[in-house]
């Protein structure tokens, strides 16, 4: 099984994006026309016949599933409510952690728009809000259902985060198979990428770091 490492630690310097999180996509009928065009064109020279039961509208139907698949784009404006802390002051509002996972994500890669999947962790330490248990999958799907790299991927699910609630930390592991490296290229049959980014207390406290694997189930590597 062949494993890579990408773990991200902010510079001190470097600002935290926030980024827009409700934007709206909109093609017209003709655009939907051109694009399925294009596609049949496309399958068709790759040798595809478009004129059976079963292939006639696959052009149409691709080009739509694809415009589904990156929605993300399109943000979420559920991800805007927080609520108050639960933690009453003290030392320990630093250390105690919330831990989601794994939730399941698909992505597509922006260097070949194969797909890549696996599965988020997400943990964070609550300063002066929190976010819904269910808004961490959310926010892991938004920026999922994009093209992008999974490296950017796990950048950007911390940082959202972090200008949400301005937590004491963030921590974000994913694991995922990519297609890209399966289908074509190398074609390694069970390869898997595991990435780590740490925000806040977590890129100086490697306890936090362990017991965030511990509690998550995932694994350091």
């Amino acid at each position: 099984m062949t494993e890579l490492a990408h773990v991200h630690l902010p510079r001190d310097d470097e600002e935290v994006r926030r980024p827009e999180l409700v934007e709206h996509r909109e093609l017209s009928t003709e655009q939907w026309a051109n694009f399925e065009n294009y596609m049949r064109e496309i399958f068709t020279a790759f040798g595809m016949r478009t004129d059976t039961p079963g292939t006639r509208d696959t052009p149409k139907r691709f080009v739509r599933a694809l415009y589904d698949a990156t929605e993300g784009y399109e943000g979420d404006p559920k991800l805007l409510t927080a609520f108050p802390t639960e933690c009453k002051g003290g030392a320990s509002c630093e250390i105690n952690q919330i831990v989601e996972g794994p939730i399941p994500f698909f992505a597509l890669c922006e260097h070949h728009a194969f797909p890549f999947f696996g599965n988020a962790y997400v943990g964070y330490i609550a300063h002066e809000e929190i976010i819904g248990i269910s808004k961490l999958t959310r926010l892991v799907r938004v920026w999922a259902k994009r093209f992008t790299v999974q490296e950017r991927m796990g950048d950007e699910i911390a940082d959202t985060l972090q200008s949400l609630i301005k937590a004491h930390g963030v921590a974000v592991h994913l694991e995922a198979h990519h297609l890209c490296t399966q289908m074509r290229g190398v074609r390694e049959l069970h390869p898997r990428t595991r990435t780590a980014v740490w925000r806040g207390e977590y890129t100086k406290n490697a306890h936090l770091r362990d017991e965030f694997f511990h509690l998550s189930g995932s694994r350091a590597t």
